[in-house]
């Protein structure tokens, strides 16, 4: 154990010579790595700002995209509705015609059959 002691010692009176000259490259070393990392932070925070204001960007067009596509929809649904009530009133009318025409020509075959049928009761 003695020799151990009597080996390290003049390797402790070595570093000891050197401790203030490796404090100082430690310093040095330890600020470039604080500068690096304020550096590199600053550039992820910057990166992240980036890429939230592209997203909210990309959303923003998207859900405007989503509102003209809906607003061309409900146009589309209007235009066929509007379609639609002209057809039917075309046909109501067509069908209040038809019942209008064959009401006549009921009333007028009702009328002729009772003409006969009173000339009948004459003769």
């Amino acid at each position: 154990m003695k020799r151990l002691l009597i080996l390290a010692a003049p390797l402790a009176i070595g570093l000891a010579a050197c401790s203030q000259n490796a404090q100082n490259e430690t310093a040095d070393a330890a600020n470039a790595i604080a500068a690096d990392t304020e550096a590199t932070t600053r550039n992820a925070v910057s990166d992240v700002d980036a890429a939230t204001d592209q997203a909210f960007g990309s959303a923003e067009r998207h859900l405007d995209n989503a509102g003209v596509a809906i607003d061309r929809a409900g146009d589309r649904i209007d235009n066929r509705a509007d379609a639609a009530g002209e057809r039917i009133d075309r046909d109501a009318d067509r069908a209040g015609d038809a019942i209008r025409n064959g009401t006549d020509r009921a009333a007028d075959a009702t009328g002729n059959a009772l003409e006969r049928a009173g000339r009948a009761l004459k003769d």
